[in-house]
């Protein structure tokens, strides 16, 4: 399925202008809190009317202001699965999932047990959500969903609420239930690991519009923006001077011999994810980092170490370590570190 959107809308201190294409089957937005990532899944929904603009789905044109075209959400067949599930509190699970369903009524009745056994919701059927578990109604939402045979889902910020146990387990039952779905899935986040793990194409979003759109993976290693690095979990990151032929961080204290960010005047921003650091000299080309005045803090499975990576650096670096690889008790810090040269995040 092709989703094809571009469209603005006015919300007087807010803008929002999103443009984007793709023909992924499951696609992640990443933002923070207010980028207007759950408005863009209104608008495509037909929740939210654009002040302009176009959303093709599949070759369907959902809405297009110079047409003056806009369906309704119900023409559109698209499922919402909202943060909170929106079922009705005083329906039961059987009815909830058939609510507005327009077949004969043994035909409907059928279609709703065939739900009921698809998401394991046998035995509640004449429950209502506030007797439900949160997985249990996170279920009965899907069910609600899928009996329609959508052409696409969007899910917003479904685990946003839940706590950590609780988010990872619905997180993988969501994903096992949609296994099978031939439709387009957009799940919006500001939890780098969910679109880490659900997407295979990611769009990152701030301030309204799009900053970056590419394959999940290549984001997470390439993410090219300040706010996509961010955003992605970059812990590290400090600007770039270019200072008589040298690439300089004057922050850390640190020159870099790299020859395409000479060359590259849009690289403005260097950044290192705590994690890519070693502690063994690695095969090609790599960057040296002292490690001068640490700071460590410990955690359940790892130590932050933080540190200056020069005497005349004013901003320290972040080193994450597994327990597994280096104890606190058992080893003397190491003088200096490294990181490989295709490691060290070129951002502008």
């Amino acid at each position: 399925m092709a989703v094809d959107v571009k469209i603005q809308k006015n919300f007087g201190a807010f803008q929002l202008d999103v443009q984007f294409q793709s023909h992924s089957r499951r696609i992640g937005i990443l933002g923070g809190s207010g980028c207007g990532k759950s408005l863009t899944l209104k608008s495509i929904a037909g929740i939210e009317t654009p002040n302009q603009g176009k959303i093709v789905i599949n070759g369907r044109v959902m809405f297009d202001s110079k047409e003056k075209k806009n369906l309704s959400p119900q023409e559109r067949r698209i499922g919402y699965l909202f943060q909170d599930y929106a079922l009705f509190p005083t329906m039961t699970v059987e009815k909830n999932i058939g609510i507005g369903l327009k077949c004969g009524k043994e035909e409907k009745k059928g279609k709703v047990k065939e739900m009921i056994k698809r998401f394991r919701l046998e035995g509640l059927e004449h429950r209502l959500p506030g007797e439900l578990s949160g997985g249990q109604k996170q279920r009965t939402a899907l069910a609600r969903i899928m009996i329609y045979e959508p052409d696409m889902i969007l899910l917003d910020e479904p685990f946003s609420a839940l706590d950590v146990y609780l988010k990872d387990k619905m997180q993988r039952e969501c994903m096992e239930f949609l296994k099978d779905y031939s439709g387009t899935v957009i799940l919006v986040s500001h939890s780098r690991d969910e679109i880490y793990r659900f997407s295979e194409e990611a769009l990152v979003m701030a301030d309204g519009s799009l900053v970056v759109q590419k394959p999940t993976k290549d984001l997470f290693d390439h993410p090219e923006k300040i706010e996509a690095a961010k955003l992605t979990g970059c812990k590290n990151i400090a600007e770039l001077e270019r200072v008589n032929g040298k690439c300089r961080i004057p922050k850390w204290g640190v020159d870099i011999q790299m020859p395409e960010v000479k060359e590259d005047k849009g690289v403005c921003a260097a950044g290192i994810r705590a994690h890519e650091f070693e502690l063994e000299k690695p095969e090609g080309a790599f960057l040296v980092f002292p490690v001068l005045d640490p700071k460590i803090t410990e955690d359940m499975f790892e130590y932050t170490i933080s540190f200056f990576a020069s005497k005349t650096g004013t901003e320290r670096i972040d080193w994450k370590i597994s327990k597994y690889q280096w104890n606190l008790k058992e080893n003397v810090l190491p003088q200096e570190i490294y990181l490989r040269k295709n490691k060290l995040l070129l951002l502008r």
